[in-house]
């Protein structure tokens, strides 16, 4: 066994021989290549990524002696990439836990058999780097590391997601030198990353080594102050030497032309300073960067500068004296097949869709992202909260149940705070000079105490320029801590009601952010646009970001091939929570789900409100924060029962920002008419950006016209053509000219629907109020199954019929729902009335027992035959839409196919309904199927699975694709909500009638006929 300090136990040793905390840069020989910011063309670095020796053993007791020195041959090592998780690489256990910890909670104790990973590397140096002194840094392992060079003990560090950097001048020789690291899976750190996420290790961020000259700018602290009406900036830029240097600088614009400059001797620190008139100032929505470049002696640094103003006045937060919503999304470093190592064109697709949905705000959830994520933000315009890498959730589930005093254990310890402080120094540190970061966040979910407190005390210290959040001292706090360092009030997953009464208590003086919200797990999330409203109508409320970027799935493959997304438990990992990590608005690969198109439409930047419609006026309203309109251009429609009638371009739409102004639209309107129509506005881009293309939609807005509406269908004579009906037994048949239809009257239900001898029915029509269900209805679905709604067996009281004229029959039923021994869960009376068009008019009356929880739906399930594939429909579209998840679709006609209607989730689960269908046909490609209107709108699913087969199928994959197309025709369907984390499905939208009636029509056609 190897013979080393146990450090990774050891409170007192956060490091050995650790360089301290800086800024994050690279230096390079001249400006040209700093402002390029490609590492590899400065001769200052070497990247010692790539494939190194490696070891993986199940407990650091099984680590040999000798690994580490010069002599040992590890010849037959394997070769593994770095960096790289080494979990995604077939060692040890892949594993997702969200608030358990992975191991004994006993701190700081780890357990004795603790993996180790070992890798070693050999590399040059030439001859030019022995005159400057050589550093190696290491971006980012997990979760604690010893280093030797040649033979020699160099250092230890822990703190996953944060640089670690050493200086190996006197270790490191010309020519070939030796790299050894040890990689322990678990150190006392661990307590302290108990994050939502997979457990991954290894060496997974960058490693390279920096010469740097015997003196040189060690550090750079760009602090500004804009004033004078935001008229004047000053920059005024501290610089740490590690000798006396003459330091000098200039400060460059967005076009390289130096703007100001200043120098100074350094006898270790030295201040330079900087002016500007009229500043171009940093937002998101116009991300303009300064770049001040640092020469020392032989080298350039170069600094991102935004010149901009982040205050907190009478409760509302602001950037450059503007109110500012933060429209966000919480961001871990997730890879579907390279875990936690995230490349560069990754980051850049993540902010690409960002920018692409409407987004401006990222929180780094729960750690430092990688540098150069920052400066992508910097760049590409992102608000950020950079939070710590501080996590200790375990603790209040670490006993039998939650506990509250358990949480504060470690935040309260004062046997803790230099681990705690030190994840805040060394992210503060590194990421200070970065215009992106708006916020400073001390971690997540580790209850609050003295250590928080001494956290915020120092950054505040440090820094005064940006304010400090934490949401742990919100819940946790039980009145008698100090929450003075923290600037913000920070909540999650309050619900409206609570954020419109903090909004509303004038004794609260903070204002208010919702650092996780709307829970995107699944089909969700649903309540996007209530909280939204309650934002808007604020000023406290400052915004908040949505829980989470994307779907933390593992690309995986079954013993078949079938490829698949793999979450927790499917690698037997222990304890393990499910599908938890699959809670993201995108998929592992990016493909949007609908929740983000629907967040996309509810942070739309234009607001369009209806004037006065019949005469073309509509109150358009400019919800960015900094610049106008100009960018975007206005196509507007008309369509009359969903066909295009009208279109033209808007002229020029200018107004401020948070301003307002009429538009008048010149589109004609009858003065009655049997048709509906609509006006849709879609806001495109008119040039192209980094983010998009021109005429890529931004966001767009709806409305019905005020066009009074007659009736002008006149009476079908094929309605009064002749029927015979006659009954054998308990089945009735009715024909006419062109149909037959069947019914059960044991069962009270249509047995079968045809025209021209085309069955339009595979099997009996059935009642049906289960939903296989969503994430978001994980804690009322045991409700739900309690009661027994996902086993509902009908039952006919009585079921009469007679022929009421000689083109009429009329069917009638009296029914309930009820599960195996429980209590009747709903009665009703059933009316069916055919007519001599084979028009099938339905109407049911229904009561629900007092004493049911909400359905998840109630409606008409129809098994149609194989081949039934095509879908045309009038109501909201392309994509699925609930009633409190349909900001992002739009009222038209569509033709889909079934399939184009099935949305796939990584947990199968309800999906694919239309809420708002007017009509819908669903048919064979040759056209024949069955109409369906109603005199109210409806719900439309059309799905080649069941409800049941959805519900028992916990990966995709396992699903079976039915040849029959199983149609729902639903009188509501429960929203979906963000309850799987969230607050319950808001009243609203809970389908909690106790009394309904719900009528439709079906009719068997030949689509080319009608």
């Amino acid at each position: 066994m190897i013979r080393i300090e146990r450090y990774w136990e050891d409170l007192n040793v956060l490091q050995v021989n650790r360089e301290a905390a800086r800024a994050s840069y690279i230096p390079y020989a001249d400006a040209g290549s700093a402002r390029a910011g490609k590492r590899g063309r400065s001769p200052y670095y070497q990247s010692l990524n790539g494939s190194w020796k490696f070891q993986y053993r199940r407990s650091v007791r099984e680590v040999e002696e000798n690994f580490y020195e010069e002599t040992a041959d590890v010849s037959a090592w394997d070769d593994l990439i770095v960096p790289s998780c080494w979990q995604v690489n077939g060692y040890d256990q892949l594993h997702y836990t969200n608030l358990n910890y992975p191991i004994p909670c006993d701190p700081p104790y780890v357990p004795d058999d603790n993996p180790a990973g070992l890798y070693v590397r050999e590399f040059n140096v030439t001859e030019r780097w022995m005159a400057r002194d050589r550093y190696i840094v290491f971006e980012g392992v997990n979760a604690c590391f010893y280093l030797w060079v040649n033979g020699t003990f160099a250092g230890y560090s822990q703190g996953s997601r944060m640089p670690a950097e050493f200086n190996l001048s006197a270790l490191l020789r010309e020519g070939k030198n030796k790299i050894a690291v040890m990689v322990l899976k678990w150190c006392d750190g661990t307590y302290l990353e108990d994050q939502d996420a997979w457990r991954y290790s290894g060496i997974f961020r960058d490693v390279y080594l920096l010469a740097r000259d015997a003196v040189h700018v060690r550090d750079v602290f760009n602090k500004q102050s804009i004033g004078g009406g935001f008229k004047k900036a000053v920059l005024q830029t501290e610089v740490e030497t590690t000798g006396r240097l003459e330091v000098r600088a200039e400060l460059r614009d967005a076009q390289g032309n130096v703007v100001a400059e200043d120098q100074a001797v350094a006898e270790g620190k030295a201040t330079l300073r900087f002016e500007v008139n009229d500043p171009a100032l940093w937002n998101a929505e116009n991300p303009y960067l300064y770049r001040l470049y640092v020469y020392g002696g032989g080298e350039v640094l170069q600094f991102p500068v935004g010149f901009r103003q982040v205050e907190i006045a009478a409760g509302v937060f602001r950037i450059n004296g503007q109110d500012v919503k933060l429209k966000g999304v919480n961001r871990h470093d997730s890879h579907p097949a390279l875990g936690q190592t995230i490349p560069v064109r990754h980051m850049i697709r993540d902010l690409v869709l960002m920018k692409r949905h409407n987004v401006n705000t990222v929180r780094t959830s729960h750690y430092p992202n990688d540098s150069r994520f920052m400066e992508l933000c910097d760049e590409y315009g992102f608000y950020v909260i950079d939070e710590a890498d501080l996590e200790c959730h375990g603790m209040g589930v670490a006993g039998t149940e939650w506990d509250d005093d358990d949480i504060h254990r470690l935040s309260n310890n004062p046997d803790w705070q230099a681990s705690f402080l030190d994840r805040a120094v060394r992210m503060v540190e590194r990421d200070k000079n970065h215009p992106c970061v708006v916020m400073w966040s001390l971690g997540n979910e580790s209850g609050y105490g003295a250590n928080h407190i001494a956290m915020a005390e120092w950054t505040k210290r440090r820094d005064l320029s940006i304010p400090v959040h934490y949401e742990g001292a919100a819940p946790n706090n039980k009145g008698d801590a100090n929450t003075e360092g923290l600037d913000v009030v920070s909540r999650m997953y309050a619900s409206v009601q609570d954020i419109e009464a903090y909004a509303q208590d004038e004794a609260q003086r903070k204002p208010l952010f919702l650092c996780e919200y709307s829970h995107a797990m699944g089909n969700g999330p649903g309540d996007l646009m209530d909280y939204w409203d309650a934002i808007y109508r604020h000023p406290k409320l400052m915004g908040g970001c949505v829980w989470e970027w994307c779907d933390h799935g593992i690309r995986t493959q079954t013993d078949d091939g079938t490829r698949f997304y793999a979450y927790g438990g499917d690698f037997g990992d222990r304890p393990n929570d499910g599908n938890f990590c699959i809670d993201g608005l995108v998929a592992p690969d990016r493909t949007p789900h609908t929740g983000l198109l629907e967040l996309k439409q509810v942070l739309t930047p234009v607001r369009f409100e209806a004037h006065d419609l019949r005469k073309g006026t509509i109150q358009v309203t400019n919800l960015y924060d900094f610049i106008g309109l100009a960018h975007i251009g206005v196509h507007w429609k008309i369509e009359e029962d969903g066909q295009l009638v009208q279109q033209g371009q808007l002229d020029l739409i200018e107004a401020a920002p948070h301003g307002s102004r009429l538009v008048t639209i010149p589109y004609s309107l009858p003065d009655a008419s049997s048709s509906r129509y609509t006006l849709t506005l879609s806001c495109w881009l008119k040039e192209q950006t980094f983010w998009a293309e021109p005429g890529y939609e931004i966001s767009f807005a709806q409305f019905d016209l005020p066009v009074p509406r007659v009736n002008e269908a006149g009476d079908d004579a094929r309605r009064r053509f002749p029927l015979q009906a006659h009954q054998e037994g308990d089945l009735l048949t009715i024909e006419g000219i062109d149909f037959c239809h069947r019914f059960d009257l044991h069962a009270g239900m249509v047995a079968k629907i045809s025209k021209h001898g085309v069955d339009m029915l595979h099997s009996p029509v059935r009642f049906n109020v289960w939903r296989a269900p969503i994430d978001n209805d994980m804690h009322v679905k045991e409700k739900w199954t309690d009661v027994g709604y996902d086993r509902a067996i009908p039952k006919t009281y009585r079921c009469e019929w007679h022929q009421a004229d000689a083109s009429t029959v009329e069917i009638r039923s009296e029914f309930s729902l009820g599960g195996v021994s429980k209590f009747t869960l709903l009665r009703g009376i059933a009316v069916w009335r055919v007519n001599g068009a084979g028009e099938i008019a339905f109407q049911a009356n229904v009561e629900v027992g007092e004493k049911q929880p909400y359905l998840p739906r109630f409606g008409l399930q129809l098994t149609m035959p194989q081949g039934t594939e095509e879908v045309e429909y009038y109501g909201n579209g392309p994509h699925e839409s609930y009633v409190d998840k349909r900001q992002s679709v739009k009222k038209g006609r569509y033709l889909l196919t079934v399939d184009d209607m099935f949305e796939n989730y990584i947990m199968p689960q309800e999906n694919g309904s239309r809420y708002g269908t007017e009509w819908a046909i669903v048919s064979n490609e040759l056209g024949m199927g069955l109409k369906i209107t109603a005199e109210d709108s409806f719900s439309l699913n059309a799905a080649h699975f069941t409800p049941e087969d959805l519900t028992a199928a916990d990966h995709h994959y396992k699903l079976a694709r039915r040849k029959e197309t199983i149609v729902h025709l639903d009188y509501k369907m429960s929203g979906v909500g963000s309850n799987s984390c969230g607050p319950e499905l808001a009243e609203p939208y809970r389908l909690n009638e106790k009394a309904f009636r719900f009528s439709l029509v079906l009719t068997p056609v030949f689509k080319e006929d009608e």
